[in-house]
């Protein structure tokens, strides 16, 4: 069964977890100084954060599979659909190592499908948003 997941960029590390763990009514499962990511089952929702000194707000959008073969079939779905993608499959970002592809929708929202592989130490450093060039930045910015 696929998981949505949300990803937002913000101000204040501290503030935004206080907020979301009093919202969501439950403390982050993976915390860390610049990150913090809750797996919610009601909704079912891998909701994260990242403090972030430049753009706030939703950074992308995303679908996230439970097996290789749940996001071989999204990926199906958008070459079907015409849809071009940018595939990483294997990639470290947001503390963990995944397969992904990227892909914008019409109104260049960046969409993320993934399936995570196992929880890493490092953040990620590699581009990966669709149309991104090799700028050092962090992933998923």
């Amino acid at each position: 069964m696929k998981r949505f997941h949300v990803n937002l960029s913000v101000a204040n590390i501290a503030q935004s977890r206080q907020f979301y763990t009093g919202l969501f009514g439950t403390e982050p499962a993976v915390l860390k100084d610049d990150y913090a990511k809750w797996m919610l089952e009601d909704p079912r929702l891998n909701f994260s954060i990242t403090q972030s000194s430049s753009k706030r707000g939703i950074q992308h959008i995303g679908l996230q599979a439970d097996t290789v073969e749940e996001l071989a079939e999204i990926q199906r779905r958008l070459s079907q659909a015409g849809e071009t993608t940018l595939d990483q499959p294997e990639t470290e970002c947001c503390y963990a190592r995944s397969t992904k592809s990227w892909v914008r929708d019409p109104d260049d929202v960046a969409w993320e499908t993934f399936v995570t592989h196992e929880q890493i130490a490092n953040f990620g450093l590699e581009p990966v948003v669709a149309g991104a060039k090799a700028s050092g930045k962090r992933c998923c910015a």
